[in-house]
């Protein structure tokens, strides 16, 4: 039996965050490392490192220890997961806690069995693993445990799955590598293309979240974008529009929705009732794109709805997946 969890981690590609049943969110930071590429020495974690990205000389390197919600490296994600350790046991009393932790639900045994080594390694007790998907819809509040269809669609920083959770375990599930990451990849590639100029990766991701748009009708917002000009190298403001940034990221949304679509495509028919009535659920930081909810309802024709605090849902979960996974005899 699993003892009383103590912390839960939602250990992203572009974020880590931790949760406490008592004290709610503790830590909430990048899941990015700056290291000395030779010696491998770690000079900054989270918030403190991405401060630093495209800001940096040759002599230090950015990390994501991540990549598609599974390990990349796995001696950097130990150290960033040590990192956290050492930090939520300042807030908490603890020196060797038990942790629940979320996975892909597609991620294979051989990556979890290294992402269970490195929490161990980092300093935990006790390691059990529940599917994001899972996570997801119990931290949306969805009644997974019921015999209804509950989809979830959680939209992250280097993957997005969508799902049909049904009495408390997966009915059928779709993976796509395309996340946040990809859509700011989407506009560096749009900016350079269309007017020669090189932005950085933090730059795309604030035109994203104040500009990006999923392909509906709206009114134009416009925003200013300071980067490199790759004629002339000097400096260069240029203005970019709200439809500029439909046309970048067509493709890769094209993408999410295909998802989507297979996942409900590979629905029971006797599910697919609920699905009309009860609608999906979007959760991760792309729910949070403009139009993105209407788009969605748009092409699939149900409900479409976006989760509360959509960020936080997978770390959320991992509270009442606990007593969810006791129940299901899962550990």
């Amino acid at each position: 039996m699993f003892a009383a969890i103590e912390i839960g981690i939602d250990l992203g590609t572009s974020n880590i965050l931790v949760y406490h049943p008592n004290k709610g969110i503790i830590f909430n930071e990048p899941s990015v490392m700056a290291i000395e590429p030779k010696t491998k020495k770690i000079l900054a974690v989270g918030s403190e490192a991405k401060k630093m990205m495209g800001k940096t000389s040759k002599n230090i390197g950015i990390v994501y220890p991540m990549k598609d919600g599974v390990i990349a490296d796995y001696d950097f994600t130990t150290e960033i997961l040590k990192f956290i350790m050492q930090k939520t046991s300042k807030k908490l009393s603890f020196r060797k806690p038990s942790v629940i932790i979320c996975a892909p639900f597609r991620s294979t045994g051989v990556d979890r069995r290294a992402l269970m080594d490195a929490v161990k390694n980092a300093g935990a007790k006790k390691v059990v693993i529940i599917d994001e998907p899972v996570a997801a819809a119990l931290g949306a509040g969805m009644p997974v445990d019921e015999p209804v269809a509950n989809v979830i669609v959680d939209i992250g920083g280097g993957s997005t799955e969508a799902a049909i959770i049904s009495f408390g375990g997966v009915v059928t599930c779709h993976s796509v590598r395309v996340g946040g990451n990809q859509l700011d990849r989407d506009i560096i590639h749009y900016v350079r293309k269309k007017y020669n100029v090189l932005i950085g990766e933090k730059t795309a991701e604030l035109v994203k979240i104040t500009i990006g748009y999923a392909p509906v009708k709206h009114e134009e917002l416009m925003m200013d974008v300071r980067g490199r000009d790759l004629v002339t190298g000097l400096p260069k403001t240029i203005p970019l529009s709200s439809y500029d940034m439909q046309i970048a990221l067509k493709e890769s949304l094209q993408q999410i929705l295909n998802g989507i679509k297979a996942t409900l495509e590979n629905c029971p028919a006797e599910l697919s009732g609920d699905i009309v009535d009860r609608g999906i659920i979007l959760t991760g930081g792309g729910a949070l794109l403009n139009g993105m909810q209407e788009w969605i309802s748009q092409e699939i024709i149900v409900p479409v709805h976006i989760a509360a605090n959509p960020l936080e849902c997978v770390v959320r979960g991992t509270g009442p997946a606990l007593k969810f996974m006791e129940r299901k005899n899962l550990i």
